[in-house]
């Protein structure tokens, strides 16, 4: 299979490239250039173990990766995972589900992507004999997650870039606490916006990607999208099957980089029955705006309780972008230089089509995590709790569970009067933050990654 770039101004690659690329020569990103049927796969696959179910899915776009190197890649991706589901989807009422994706090595989401992604570089390494520069931005866990899957890697150097002070505590020591003399944590004296900004600035200096040899870790990067949508799946093939036989099924989706719902979205393309996807964010709630009213704006971020949400500029809407333009990369071209200079878009005769969107500001956060522990005895995340704002009683609901709430400990704390804890997260607390503060500039991030990349 090959993977075409959404603004369609380079040779389509296969999956080995797209993925050590990360961004397409052209500033796209990149995407399949079709898209399987998985329908006719869907009984075959109802009762595989997790990294079994990955394996079929991944070999359908992996195929210049062999069959044997991919087996071992997958199996190797999800033994850190302290669930034996992985992914337990756990019932709080009839009709009414959690996907937890907390039980990975750092306790959120990324972990299923992240695990995938290092094995896949470690693999690029074993075959070329090439060093690696990986490069990303964080709003919180992408860059833990992203670590802990290079953690002690030779030939890689990993920089994460992250906003100073705007990412959770127990988030900045996962990234900061390693010890690993591979892992650059830089604190940016700007917010996520800025960091993603320094990172596509830098992979768009052809010169300097190709020095460095600079790879993606962000969400910008196709195997984070492919291996978020394997467990839409492995949620879906849980249900009562009058639930899936039912086709109305909705997946709430916490988001702030629209990767997560994208993969969601994607998934049903391929013919996964989901009857809706619903974007849940917090109060920097610019996917909200858009798909209640089809205007992409811009503001300024604003603090919150759920800080990997803390966006204005959503990476991954550039791939929704490309199919609701009917593959026309050359309007997507145009949408996003107008988003480049101006910060806003309109789009006319917006159809939200199976989407809609909720959100919640910090005091509803708050008021949604007592009522999940008063009702069900469950605790919930600042960003999961999101995804609680508005639940449809009439339809069978999957709330994604995005990160375990004791990496939290001050909100829950406040709201419920404990702290949830976490092993992992209890072992850092006593270790010595090392981190690297540089201003919000590309300049100065190209030079420090020249000094220390390999």
């Amino acid at each position: 299979m090959k993977f075409i770039s959404t603004r369609g101004q380079c040779a389509p690659v296969g999956f080995n490239a797209a993925v050590a690329a990360g961004l397409a020569p052209d500033g796209g990103l990149y995407l399949p250039e079709r898209l399987p049927d998985i329908r006719p796969l869907l009984p075959r696959w109802s009762n595989l173990a997790y990294a079994d179910l990955a394996y079929e899915f991944l070999h359908l776009f992996a195929t210049d990766v062999s069959s044997a190197e991919l087996r071992n890649l997958v199996d190797r991706s999800y033994i850190r995972f302290a669930h034996p589901d992985v992914a337990p989807l756990v019932e709080l009422r009839d009709g009414l589900w959690v996907l937890e994706l907390f039980h990975g090595p750092t306790l959120a989401f990324k972990d299923f992507a992240m695990q995938l992604l290092g094995g896949l570089y470690a693999n690029q390494i074993l075959h070329t004999g090439q060093f690696i520069n990986v490069l990303g931005a964080t709003s919180g866990d992408t860059g833990a997650a992203a670590i802990h899957s290079l953690l002690g890697l030779e030939g890689v150097r990993i920089f994460i870039l992250y906003p100073r002070g705007r990412v959770a505590p127990l988030q900045e020591r996962q990234m900061a606490c390693t010890g690993a003399s591979n892992v650059f944590p830089i604190a940016i004296n700007g917010n996520f916006d800025d960091a993603q900004r320094i990172v596509k600035e830098l992979f768009s200096d052809h010169a300097f990607h190709a020095k460095m040899r600079l790879s993606a870790v962000n969400s910008i990067n196709l195997a984070r999208t492919l291996g978020q949508c394997i467990y839409y799946i492995h949620a879906w093939r849980r249900l009562p099957e009058a639930v899936r036989e039912a086709k109305d099924l909705e997946f709430i989706v916490p988001t702030g980089n629209f990767g997560n719902i994208f993969a969601g979205w994607l998934t049903r393309q391929m013919g996964l029955p989901i009857g809706r996807l619903c974007v849940a964010t917090n109060q920097n709630d610019i996917l909200y705006r858009f798909f209640t009213s089809g205007r992409y704006e811009s503001g300024p971020v604003l603090p919150s309780l759920a800080p990997s949400m803390d966006i204005q500029v959503a990476s991954n809407f550039e791939r929704f972008l490309y199919y609701l333009d009917q593959n026309d990369p050359a309007a997507v071209r145009g949408v996003m230089e107008q988003l480049r200079a101006t910060g806003k878009w309109t789009c006319e005769n917006f159809d939200p089509g199976v989407f809609r969107a909720t959100h919640a500001n910090d005091e509803e956060i708050r008021e949604i995590i007592d009522d999940l522990y008063a009702c069900f005895h469950y605790v919930a995340d600042p960003h999961t709790a999101c995804g609680f704002a508005d639940i449809d009683p009439d339809r069978p609901t999957v709330v994604l569970g995005t990160a375990h709430p004791a990496k939290f400990p001050e909100t829950i704390r406040d709201t419920l009067g404990f702290e949830p804890t976490a092993p992992a997260l209890e072992a850092l607390k006593n270790r010595t933050v090392i981190r690297h503060e540089l201003p919000a500039e590309a300049d100065a991030v190209r030079a420090f990654i020249e000094e220390h990349g390999v």
